[in-house]
């Protein structure tokens, strides 16, 4: 099914999102997110969304169910969304990522913006698969985008304009903050908040099953593990404070705090957390250079 399109005129020139064609190519819970925060924020209507992906019925199904958007299961209703979009989000997974864009490059029309979701890949490979130059802009969202609370990194090439940054912005930032930085730093981006929320949970797991080792409850050593992870986090933004600063007034001397942290740093923990994220970041490089070796092939 092609979706509703405004006229090449109007095409990416009309003020906010309202009236574009919204295409997800790739429907997993990161498009799901934006969706929802667009929806959420009304700057968009359900009949101006168009998703799919490669064969599962079901999940556009639900996708269709839940929010009213468009979607598309056959190869030739695929291709009338995307040839009919006004900005077509990438969203597929990087392995899949050159046959994608190679599939998609004959159905792009001139006027349409792409926005790519897919960790590593450079504009450069894009602009190369497509073969052509169009407006890209590059983001390393994360996955707090589904409850409105995420943190987008965004980078441009050089054919996006002005009002398209600004655009590109408004959208993400209907599920959260948005960071716009060089392209080569998106790769510390996705050290820092891409993946970030996994660090978070991993801890808050830790921090559980300690409490529950030590003799709580499972449910209170959850409760109190989360509110104290929101309450830290609010802390921060409501006094403006720096992490080690409100660390160091929780800190007293001997005192229990002091012989948590000792603890954490006889074992290395920031030199491993340092260490972590420097791997997150190599590896997202990593990915970037699999997927232009076998655009290569």
């Amino acid at each position: 099914m092609t979706i509703n399109s405004i006229t090449e005129a109007d095409s990416v020139q009309r003020t906010g999102v309202s009236g574009l064609s919204l295409v997800f190519y790739g429907a997993g819970s990161m498009a799901e997110a934006i969706v929802k925060g667009l929806l959420h924020k009304r700057l968009t209507t359900p009949g101006q969304i168009g998703m799919f992906n490669r064969s599962n019925a079901e999940r556009l199904e639900q996708l269709r169910n839940q929010y009213g958007v468009y979607t598309a299961l056959e190869q030739s209703d695929k291709e009338k969304m995307l040839q009919s979009a006004d900005i077509i989000f990438l969203a597929i997974k990087p392995k899949d990522a050159a046959e994608s864009l190679r599939t998609l490059a004959p159905l792009l029309n001139g006027r349409q913006m792409i926005v790519s979701l897919i960790a590593g890949l450079p504009i450069r490979t894009i602009e190369r698969l497509l073969g052509q130059t169009v407006p890209v802009i590059r983001t390393m969202p994360n996955t707090s985008a589904t409850v409105g609370l995420g943190a987008t990194g965004l980078s441009f090439s050089d054919a996006v304009s002005a009002h398209q940054r600004d655009l590109a912005e408004e959208l993400f930032r209907a599920v959260g903050m948005t960071a716009v930085v060089e392209e080569p730093q998106l790769d510390a981006v996705t050290a820092v908040s891409g993946s970030g929320p996994a660090y978070i949970y991993y801890m808050m797991e830790t921090m559980m099953a300690a409490g529950q080792k030590l003799g709580l409850s499972p449910q209170a050593a959850r409760e109190l593990t989360l509110q104290t992870v929101l309450g830290a986090a609010h802390m921060v933004i409501e006094t403006g404070e720096e992490p080690a600063e409100l660390r160091r007034k929780v800190t007293s001397p001997n005192g229990t705090t002091q012989a948590a942290i000792e603890t954490l740093e006889s074992h290395r923990f920031s030199e491993a957390f340092m260490h972590a994220m420097e791997r997150c970041m190599n590896r997202a490089r990593e990915l970037g250079a699999e997927i232009e070796r076998s655009a290569g092939e």
